[in-house]
This record gives structure tokens, C-alpha cells and sequence, in this order.
């Protein structure tokens, strides 16, 4: 598996200080609030998991499961949402919780998908921003690294369905996808 890896980007230590550092500005932003993480599975799983640890709030933790890229390496434009919202929002502080935000599709769709259901507030948290890649606008409010226009697994993210063990960040190399 290693050897399928160009570099690796940002190591388990750089993730573990960055997860620390947004779990007490969301606890410092969240106090006193009635806050609900919603994961976007399944790429955040990993990022979710720690980040909650981190997140010194009593805090309700729920799941949607939304892709557009399948097992391909560029997303297919269309948003596929598995799930639409079993669970109630309305009047909660929602925190949108990501692995990446690159092409803006995903994370625009479920933005106005949880929004319609009033929430008191909503925002967006994502491990990686991509924005060379951004095909729609949209800017997430807590973001762990911004990351170049390179192909990453890693720490929840996947190339059909692997690499998402890895404890690090990394490149995959081309000849992997292409």
C-alpha cells in the first residue's frame, strides 16, 4: 500500500496538533449552545471520531452518507445523498463535519439540505480545503489544512474504497487512478 504513495502531505502528528487546536475553537464557539456534529460518511469517519474527542461540549452526533465520486478520482458533478435527514434540526447548532471540500458540489448540496430543515446555525468543518478545485463557491468555516490540487488518501479518504487506515495524509500516486 505504501508503495502506491508519492509523499505524504500531513503526517499523523500535524493531523493530531491540527484536530486539538479546532476542537477547543469549536468548544470556544459552541459554549453554552445545543450543538449537533453531522458527519458526511464516509471519508469523515476517522476525522469525525477525533475531532468529537476534542470537542468539550455535550454534543449530539449523527451521519449522512453523500458522494459524487464513486470509485472514481474526479467527482462525477452529481451528489448522490444515500440518506436525507432522519433526525430533527430544527433550532440545534449544526456543524457540518467533511474530510474535503474540493469540488464545493457535495458540501453545497447538504448545506441546503440541512438548512431548509431550521437550524438555529449552521457551519461547515473539513479536515482538508482544496480550493483549486472548487467548482462551486463555498467556504467552510473551521478547516484543518488547506491542501494543493493533488490526489490524497489517507485518514478516512479513499481511492475505492482503500487507504482510508492510513494515519497520514498523502499523494497517491498517478499511475494508481489514472
Amino acid at each position: 500500500m505504501r508503495d502506491d504513495l508519492r509523499e505524504i502531505l500531513f503526517s499523523e502528528e500535524q493531523i493530531e496538533k491540527r484536530i486539538k487546536e479546532l476542537g477547543a475553537e469549536i468548544t470556544r464557539d459552541y459554549k453554552g449552545k445545543q450543538l449537533m456534529l453531522i458527519g458526511v460518511l464516509k471519508g469523515c469517519f476517522v476525522f469525525l471520531a477525533d475531532i468529537a474527542r476534542h470537542i468539550e461540549l455535550d454534543c449530539e452526533i449523527r451521519f449522512l452518507t453523500a458522494s459524487s465520486y464513486g470509485f472514481a478520482s474526479v467527482s462525477s458533478g452529481k451528489v448522490n445523498v444515500d440518506k436525507n435527514i432522519e433526525f430533527d434540526v430544527d433550532g440545534k447548532d449544526v456543524l457540518i463535519i467533511e474530510d474535503i471540500l474540493d469540488s464545493g458540489i457535495t458540501l453545497t448540496a447538504l448545506h441546503a439540505i440541512v438548512a431548509k430543515n431550521k437550524p438555529a446555525s449552521l457551519k461547515t468543518c473539513t479536515l482538508l480545503d482544496k480550493p483549486e478545485r472548487r467548482q462551486v463557491p463555498f467556504t467552510t468555516d473551521y478547516t484543518g489544512f488547506v491542501c494543493p490540487n493533488e490526489f490524497v488518501v489517507g485518514y478516512g479518504l479513499d481511492y475505492g474504497e482503500r487507504y482510508r487506515n492510513l494515519p497520514y495524509v498523502a499523494v497517491l500516486k498517478p499511475e494508481i487512478y489514472s
